[in-house]
């Protein structure tokens, strides 16, 4: 578990080359003649083998007896898969396939025999990798690129070489470079976990056009965005609506609005340009950490400034002001005509130590998040003084400080100066907010990020059978779209608030209902066939007499029958006016996105919806914080305040109705599309007035894997918090302990675990002398998928007596065990880790059969571990647990465990 099963692929020890022979250029392909060229540029510091397939059979006997991590392979499409088998023969773990030109079906061929011969295959059809740090270029790519700590993966290998030679002209350099082509075995999601992984890499900037599975690739985007920053360009951006659509969510919500709300959840940053790509990676890399949206201008030129300061408005930044004392103190230390209102414009007479000294002035200043420094040249003024004098101030600033030098030739040196101490510089003030901008968006993602919701709130238990009763009697009647009736229905039966609706089947029957309600009432047309009421004049309102109820029905289905003579009309339904005098109209939606799956929308209703065009949405599920966020990100939460005399509405009743749609997408995975609209909502609450539900019976499964189950909430591309493997078990001695599913909040109780271990216990789990988990791996520990791995954490409840005096109750994680899934989809290998103090006492054993019962709800049909040989207490316990202890031929230190499930 402390080396990734794709080692050998993305950072090899040795290399075996399969592209002819060098000496005859006219055999090659085009691939090959570029990898030979390429390889005999660098010099590879592990080794490196050129070997030909031709070759006699007695070589090749030899050849079996060899070794190598990864097989780079350029030949022509026949030989292959000759090639791959020899890979195998020759113990390769993985293969890189430069062969371009392969179709699906021969690509599925090559992926076949690759996994026959245990190989993880990059390609066909890429363009290779490179690896700077080991000299390794097995590309087609180009020169070597610089070394750095940069990860580049793209889905275009024409744009890749254009990245590379841009990074050349920027001193930019690279970690890993990763061209994934078509078809590839191993794609991006594989790509992006390794990365995560990687300590040569700080972070990492993606060029990707699709996705083929959106669980994969949100699990590694997350584990990758937790770990290290991670910028994303993405082509291919489809406008929004769908013309099949049923609903008003699912017409006006995109493809590329889901990709966005899917992002901002995984914690990643997004760019719409190759220049803000690298823009954004260079200024997420210079200040790793989170922060505010409020950017300090620092000028020596008014015009600039104000640039800077409208681009600022444009992108919804805010701009950061100094403080009266702060402004107050630094004035007397500025020329006479610097100008702290709004801007800090130090004025055509600053020099250095007047930016030295408004920097560290608003770098010291809590009001504001990050600084950015303009200089416009002026006579007797050197820009390279100016730009020391920066460097200077950014040892002592705690934020993140841009610049902007704008000119060309009179700035160059100073621009130079910047760089070489990776201050991120840039020629406009609206390049340089735009990657202010960036940063921003990623400590607000990375708060998304942290938040992985359970599938059902802490609110009131739904009545979650009888939902599903109702969906099922409406797919067997050859349905899809729900009546009014039965939306409601399903809204009920999770507790959100509805008007009382009755169907009426003659016009006598809606006089009847209308009085009983008590007036005024409203009259809706109920047919399977028409999506929006409005559409067809189907919605009379603020009736307010028996006689004008039965007036209405037969003026009504005489109307809609002659705009919709094929329509099936059940009757119209009769419902009491919500009376809400300022209330405002929201819509809640749900739409079923190919490939995110299901993605909740939220925003202003009202029959005029797809004109407002207000659309926030968030992937489920949700907790409270993301319910919070996605009403905020949405235009009509101004109005949601006190607004033009009306009160403000009550927001937690909003939000309760977001979390109920929650639970019900995850509990429903037959759920299509939805729309609640209007959601009447106001200082009183808010009530659900009309409805329109599409279920189908067959949800799109974006989780599990081949061969084994996906589980319930397999319809979703982030899995709920499993919190049904929660249990408390009695602790030898006494006292009782929980054992859970991990999550992100524990990442502080876990380094204080391991920190507290005595050098041999932490020598035994790590096989190392190290005092404490590194921030990568112990946001790799912390978050994760819990579809393709487990850590169940052993929580022990604490009491002590405060400084006050008064007791307190502290938790504190007294042991982990984890599993994660291995390549083959059917095995895992597992750890376990358990306090010192608490060895002994039954929390290592329920630790490990917790963990395996886990494994054996997936499909698991095995687990395994590897063991110290002379940790003689793990080795007792695993063979008192049933596991097998076998030597392990790779290292003759460790023992290999196994047991079946």
């Amino acid at each position: 578990m402390d080396k990734h099963y794709l080692s050998p692929l993305f950072a090899p020890q040795s290399v075996a080359v399969f592209a002819g022979q060098a000496d005859d250029p006219a055999s090659l392909t085009p691939q090959a003649r570029a990898l030979h060229q390429a390889l005999a540029a660098q010099h590879y510091s592990g080794a490196l083998r050129l070997l030909n397939i031709h070759t006699s059979s007695g070589t090749l006997a030899d050849l079996v007896q060899s070794r190598a991590d990864l097989a780079v392979i350029a030949l022509p499409a026949p030989d292959v898969a000759a090639a791959i088998e020899l890979a195998g023969r020759m113990a390769c773990r993985s293969a890189l396939l430069m062969t371009s030109g392969i179709g699906a079906e021969q690509a599925d061929a090559f992926k076949k025999a690759a996994r026959q011969a245990g190989v993880h295959l990059l390609g066909p059809n890429s363009m290779g990798l490179q690896r700077p740090h080991s000299q390794l270029n097995a590309s087609v790519l180009g020169p070597l690129a610089a070394s750095g700590s940069l990860a580049l993966v793209s889905q275009s290998g024409a744009l890749t070489s254009s990245m590379l030679d841009w990074a050349r002209n920027n001193a930019v350099g690279f970690s890993s470079v990763v061209s994934l082509g078509s078809h590839t075995a191993v794609d991006i999601a594989d790509v992006l976990d390794f990365l995560a992984f990687d300590p040569q890499t700080r972070s990492i900037v993606v060029y990707m056009e699709g996705i083929t599975n959106a669980r994969r690739f949100m699990s590694s985007l997350r584990s990758a965005a937790h770990a290290k920053p991670v910028v994303i360009l993405k082509s291919g951006r489809q406008p929004a609506g769908n013309e099949a659509a049923q609903t008003h969510s699912a017409a006006t919500v995109g493809s590329d609005d889901v990709f966005d709300a899917a992002l901002r959840r995984a914690g990643a940053v997004r760019v719409r340009s190759f220049v803000q790509l690298f823009s954004a990676a260079k200024c997420l890399a210079s200040r790793y950490r989170p922060v505010g949206r409020r950017l300090a201008v620092i000028t020596n030129g008014g015009g600039p400034g104000v640039l800077a300061a409208d681009w600022i408005n444009e992108i919804s930044l805010e701009l950061g002001k100094l403080s009266p004392e702060a402004a107050a103190e630094l004035k007397p230390r500025l020329p006479e005509l610097a100008s702290l209102s709004d801007l800090v414009d130090l004025s055509e007479e600053a020099n250095a130590d007047h930016f030295k000294a408004a920097i560290h002035a608003a770098g010291a200043d809590r009001r504001i998040d990050g600084v950015l420094a303009i200089f416009s040249p002026k006579p007797g003024v050197d820009s390279i003084e100016v730009a020391q004098a920066l460097v200077d101030a950014n040892r002592t600033v705690d934020k993140p400080l841009l610049s902007c030098w704008m000119g060309d030739t009179s700035v160059a040196a100073g621009r130079a100066v910047l760089k070489d101490a990776a201050i991120p510089t840039f020629r406009t003030p609206e390049a340089a907010v735009g990657a202010f901008g960036n940063i921003a968006s990623f400590a607000e993602n990375q708060l998304l990020l942290q938040q992985t919701p359970p599938p059902l709130s802490a609110l009131a238990k739904p009545d979650i059978d009888a939902a599903r009763l109702v969906i099922e009697n409406v797919l067997a009647e050859r349905r899809k779209v729900l009546t009014e009736m039965e939306s409601k229905t399903l809204l009920s039966a999770f507790h959100i608030p509805v008007t009382q609706t009755v169907l009426a089947r003659h016009a006598n029957e809606a006089m009847m209902i209308a009085m009983q309600l008590g007036f005024p009432v409203a009259l809706k047309i109920d047919s399977p066939d028409i999506s929006h009421k409005s559409d067809v004049q189907g919605v009379v309102l603020d009736i307010k007499t028996g006689a004008s109820a039965r007036d209405a029905y037969e003026d009504m289905l005489d109307r809609v029958r002659r705009l919709r003579p094929q329509a099936r009309i059940n009757g119209v339904t009769v419902q009491k006016m919500a009376r809400h005098r300022r209330g405002r109209e929201i819509n809640i939606g749900l739409v079923t996105d190919d490939p995110f799956g299901p993605v909740i929308v939220f925003g202003a209703g009202g029959t005029m919806i797809e004109l407002i065009n207000d659309r926030a949405m968030e992937l489920p599920p949700l907790n409270q914080f993301l319910a919070r966020r996605l009403i905020d990100r949405s235009r009509i939460a101004e109005a949601l305040a006190e607004w033009r005399g009306a009160s403000a509405v009550d927001r937690e009743a909003l939000e309760q109705v977001l979390l109920r749609v929650s639970e019900m997408v995850c509990e429903l995975p037959q759920l299509r599309e939805m729309d609640i609209n209007p959601i009447i909502v106001d200082e009183s609450g808010a009530v659900a007035v009309d409805a329109r539900i599409v279920v189908d019976s067959a949800p799109p499964v974006l989780g599990g894997h081949p061969g084994r189950p996906s589980g319930h909430y397999s319809h979703l591309a982030i899995l709920p918090y499993p919190s049904r493997h929660e249990q408390v078990w009695p602790l030898g001695g006494g006292g009782e302990f929980t054992v859970r599913p991990v999550h992100t909040d524990d990442a502080q109780m876990l380094q204080t675990l391991v920190q507290g271990l005595s050098s041999e216990s932490r020598y035994f789990r790590f096989a190392s002398a190290l005092t404490e988990l590194p921030p990568s791996m112990l946001a790799r520990f912390t978050l994760i998928d819990y579809d393709r791995e487990m850590a169940l954490v052993a929580v022990l409840k604490e009491r002590h007596v405060g400084d006050d005096g008064e007791p307190v109750q502290t938790e504190r994680i007294i042991g982990v065990s984890r599993y994660i899934t291995n390549p083959d989809q059917s095995s895992c290998e597992f750890s376990l880790l358990v306090a010192d103090d608490y060895a002994g006492k039954g929390v290592g054993s329920r630790l490990m059969e917790s963990i395996m019962e886990v494994a054996r709800e997936k499909g698991l049909s095995e687990i395994i571990g590897l063991v110290l040989a002379h940790n003689r207490g793990m080795l007792k316990r695993m063979k008192g647990l049933g596991f097998a202890v076998k030597p392990f031929p790779e290292d003759p230190d460790f023992k290999l465990v196994t047991r079946s499930l």
